[in-house]
């Protein structure tokens, strides 16, 4: 047991605090390592696999996923008149008569699906398009070429753009909806049943969209 210091009440202040105060564990040459082993703390420290880093841990399953790529696209033949179905758009009867080319309707490696539109006025004037349309949420197509006097011209530079369900477009809107894209898969239908659907032989229920207008 250690006995407690005898303090001399003639002992001057300055002596008396050396005597109160504990004295150090470790001698002088001792703590010139103390730098040292805090060196070794902070590498050891780095090198364990449990300190929180600023990166969210991702699991070793998890794989990036492969950004989308279009691919090439080459222009279809002109239309047959008898591969020609007629699309009649939800809405508002219009002074066009909408027209798909059955005969060279086509789903590419990038899932996007490719047809020719034919647009009849009332006087029997003929305008051609090919487009393609995603079958992403909420829709988008894009025109690669026009057609006048059996001949298609490249439109240039082309951007994908969102599908409008209002105005002209309708026609474009009900394609993507009841047509070419599985309902809520957000990808395309076989060629067979996109042409069925077209020809109306496929049920109302086979036919619901994605999201509501």
């Amino acid at each position: 047991m250690t006995q407690s210091p005898v303090i001399d009440i003639m002992t001057p202040p300055r002596q008396l605090l050396s005597v109160l105060l504990p004295r150090p564990r470790f001698p002088g040459r001792t703590l010139l390592w103390l730098p040292l082993l805090c060196l070794a703390m902070s590498v050891s420290a780095a090198e364990n696999a449990f300190v929180n880093d600023a990166e969210a841990p991702v699991p070793s399953s998890v794989r990036p996923g492969t950004p989308w790529q279009e691919s090439n696209t080459r222009l279809p033949p002109w239309p047959k008149d008898a591969d020609l179905v007629e699309l009649v758009p939800d809405g508002p009867e219009s002074s066009l008569r909408y027209f798909i080319d059955t005969g060279n309707l086509r789903v590419g490696s990038d899932d996007v699906v490719r047809y020719t539109l034919v647009a009849e006025g009332r006087n029997g004037v003929r305008n051609l398009s090919v487009e393609g349309i995603r079958c992403t949420p909420r829709g988008a197509y894009k025109t690669y070429a026009y057609g006048t006097a059996e001949r298609f011209t490249p439109v240039e530079a082309e951007e994908w753009s969102d599908i409008s369900g209002d105005g002209t477009e309708r026609w474009r809107h009900d394609l993507w909806r009841f047509h070419f894209c599985i309902p809520h898969g957000f990808k395309p239908r076989p060629e067979i049943d996109m042409v069925r659907s077209l020809k109306g032989r496929i049920a109302p229920r086979q036919n619901m969209g994605f999201l509501p207008d």
